[in-house]
């Protein structure tokens, strides 16, 4: 806390793993590792009853956008998400900065993509202009910065679904449920930017779209991820099934997997499943 409170008194903001480092100088007897960082910050955050963000600590964002939305930060010009190429506009890690954000948009849904290569995929087929969307990624488990921006853009167009795009394996629900209810790691501030995302794919009736070798057996980590979900209070009951089916089944599939019906299927999944509203 006297850390954080010099932070503030300078007007700095620091990313956890600089407060590791700096800890790591100055009391190396009091911590010796990031993970007992990360974990007194959630300490501090709970006794204090506020966000770690106000703390001084701030987002290392890796979170991406593309598509049919116009950002615009206080005294700059506005940026097109539409017409950034498959890099996509890159999400500040600033909290301040993203809660500023003047935003425009004309999308239909949001698409949240688990994974790096196939938002790239979608952005450079500009999917989001045949299905009026915007694109969403973490590059897998997602990361503070990038659940904020998600939950400002819900709260400012609130008629917008948003359909996540996963692998069908534990870990794909795993970061589905995190973007959903949050994430139990990060304590009293687990569910302040959880979003009403539905389930669009993959799931166990798409295996049909995809040949039997393309599946591979479910890892001992899988197994492991998919304990801690049935343990979980908060996962509904159809996604429950889904994740039975993968256990009974022995295996998981990839996105990557329906390119055996061409690289420019996933623009045709994505608006088959949604013009059939095909979501959980």
């Amino acid at each position: 806390m006297e850390m954080c409170f010099e932070f503030l008194t300078q007007e700095k903001r620091v990313t956890q793993r600089e407060l590791f480092y700096k800890l790591l100088c100055d009391s190396p007897h009091y911590f010796s590792s990031q993970l007992q960082v990360n974990r007194t910050i959630q300490d501090v955050v709970a006794l204090l009853r506020c966000s770690r963000y106000s703390l001084g600590i701030m987002a290392s964002s890796k979170g991406l956008v593309a598509g049919r939305i116009l950002l615009q930060e206080p005294n700059q010009e506005a940026v097109d998400c539409s017409a950034c190429g498959s890099s996509g506009y890159a999400i500040s890690g600033d909290l301040n900065l993203l809660e500023s954000l003047i935003m425009k948009t004309d999308a239909r849904y949001i698409v949240v993509v688990e994974k790096h290569a196939i938002f790239q995929r979608l952005a450079e087929d500009h999917v989001f202009n045949q299905i009026p969307s915007i694109l969403l990624t973490a590059k897998g488990y997602p990361d503070i910065a990038t659940r904020f921006l998600l939950h400002r853009v819900s709260r400012a167009f609130p008629d917008l679904p948003i359909l996540a795009l996963v692998d069908w394996n534990p870990a794909g629900l795993a970061i589905l449920s995190t973007y959903k209810f949050g994430s139990i790691g990060m304590g009293l501030e687990a569910y302040r930017y959880a979003c009403n995302v539905k389930w669009l794919g993959l799931r166990g009736d798409d295996l049909q779209l995809i040949p039997q070798q393309s599946l591979a057996p479910l890892k001992p980590r899988d197994l492991q991820i998919a304990r801690s979900l049935i343990s979980s209070t908060t996962l509904q009951d159809n996604y429950r099934q889904e994740l039975a089916v993968m256990m009974q089944s022995g295996q998981r599939a990839e996105i990557e997997a329906l390119y055996f019906n061409g690289y420019d299927y996933l623009g045709k999944y994505l608006a088959k499943k949604i013009v059939q509203a095909n979501y959980i």
